[in-house]
């Protein structure tokens, strides 16, 4: 929140941070007063909240002015801001063999590959990424609550392969895309369908999981009489996805001489070759 002009002195730092502290005290007095069903919804307010207070709060040196209008006569100086500020508090922590890594009193799923090994988890207001190496492994939406566990079902593919019964009961495959959730249902109740199933989501690594949901999708649409979906339905589908699209219209230079006749007589002549070639193989 905007408060006085820019510290020009060591001392006038002190007058600046108690504006600011009594902003944050003003705006979150009133915030606790009310309920938030999200972090999201609360920071939407919170942004609402200062701009109106910018328009109700007197500039301290020129009375005259609201915050705000002090705002837009100075931002014609205002040097412009050439990237947003990547603020997030960094901390080191282990995966558990379970590939989950505990971020402020909460855990968030990584991919199977890093159990046991140390990563950097970036806490952001909003998200919260899991770094290993210089890349990033894992971008979840940040749990409000405490003692909570966030999955991305796609960390935990690789092991289906192995144990494909994790299906029917595993924690994070509760929360599957429509899609495969009505697949998975289909095949469960027949005999080796989880293996099935676990085949169909080792698809998405490669093929990508927008594709696969559509695959998917069509398959189920045209399921077989047997009702069965295999995966080899799905991999036929995504082979017609992705096939080049077949030329509309097609230019050639070649010209017919010989305009072709509708004779359904030729085949009696075929016919007669046909029994002629038999007499003589009996002969």
């Amino acid at each position: 929140m905007p408060t006085s002009a820019c510290v020009a002195s060591g001392w006038e730092k002190g007058i600046v941070e108690k504006n600011v502290q009594d902003s944050r005290r003003r705006v979150w007095v009133e915030a606790s007063k009310r309920r938030w069903g999200s972090l999201v919804e609360l920071n939407a307010w919170l942004g609402t909240r200062c701009r109106e207070l910018w328009l109700e709060i007197r500039h301290p040196e020129h009375r005259a002015f609201s915050v705000a209008e002090m705002l837009e006569h100075e931002r014609a100086q205002l040097l412009p801001m050439t990237a947003a500020f990547d603020g997030y508090v960094d901390k080191q922590a282990r995966v558990s063999s379970t590939c989950l890594v505990a971020v402020a009193r909460n855990r968030y799923s990584v991919p199977r590959e890093l159990a046991g090994q140390m990563v950097a988890t970036q806490l952001y207001p909003a998200r919260v990424k899991v770094v290993a190496g210089d890349r990033i492994v894992a971008d979840h939406e940040r749990l409000g609550d405490e003692g909570r566990t966030q999955y991305d079902w796609q960390h935990y593919v690789p092991l289906l392969q192995r144990k494909p019964g994790a299906l029917r009961n595993g924690a994070p495959f509760a929360d599957l895309p429509e899609s495969l959730q009505r697949l998975r249902q289909a095949l469960l109740r027949e005999d080796g369908g989880d293996r099935v199933m676990a085949q169909v989501l080792a698809i998405v690594p490669t093929a990508g999981l927008e594709a696969v949901l559509v695959a998917v999708d069509l398959a189920l649409e045209h399921a077989p009489p047997s009702g069965r979906i295999s995966v080899e339905h799905v991999h036929n589908v995504l082979a017609r996805l992705n096939a080049a699209p077949r030329p509309s219209n097609v230019v050639t230079s070649l010209q017919v001489s010989t305009p072709p006749l509708d004779d359904t007589a030729r085949y009696d002549t075929l016919r007669q070759g046909l029994d002629s070639a038999q007499e003589v193989g009996h002969a």
